[in-house]
């Protein structure tokens, strides 16, 4: 039991120190340093995924991580910030986070995409204080080399996920328990 609570609190550490809010300066300069990355995340997503940008066009809102940066040794949590796009005027700023026990060790960088397919998960995302994926909403997470079946699947979502690691799109993954927060830029 004191195993299990020192790494939780371990966790819980390496979370909160992975929070700590990137870069310095003004809150203009931290918008124009997000606003950069988001762009430039969005553009290669885009170019490597032509299935996104066909979700992208149709969504009411898309959230853009372009690095959520995870690490950890059996203990872990990940964090990143981004910016809620609507075309391309800029809605929000927003962290997000998660924690982790199990058998990690190392660091990896990922971008991350939400898409909200329909004006009432958008407005319901806007609306709330903290945001976690799989407790909020559902994300129907896109991995374009699947079957026809997992597209006729995310065409009906309401949040449709995609996640870019270095080497392209990154399968199989849950975004669930993964917690969202606006930032006060």
């Amino acid at each position: 039991m004191k195993r299990r609570t020192l790494l939780l609190v371990a966790g819980a550490g390496l979370a909160a120190g992975c929070s700590t809010p990137m870069g310095s300066g003004s809150p203009a300069d931290k918008k124009r340093e997000i606003d950069t990355g988001v762009d430039k995340a969005l553009a290669d997503l885009y170019r490597e995924t032509p299935t996104a940008k066909g979700y992208g066009d149709k969504a009411q809102g898309i959230l853009i991580f372009p690095s959520v940066v995870s690490a950890g040794f059996l203990v872990g949590g990940s964090y990143g910030q981004g910016a809620l796009k609507k075309g391309a005027n800029t809605l929000g700023y927003y962290s997000v986070g998660t924690g982790s026990v199990g058998l990690l060790a190392g660091a990896e960088s990922k971008a991350m995409y939400l898409m909200f397919m329909t004006q009432e998960a958008l407005a319901k995302f806007q609306a709330s204080s903290g945001w976690t994926a799989g407790a909020d909403a559902s994300v129907t997470m896109v991995d374009t080399a699947a079957s026809t079946r997992t597209d006729t699947l995310a065409r009906d979502a309401q949040v449709v996920g995609f996640v870019r690691g270095q080497k392209g799109l990154m399968a199989n993954l849950s975004l669930d328990g993964t917690k969202i927060t606006k930032l006060n830029l």
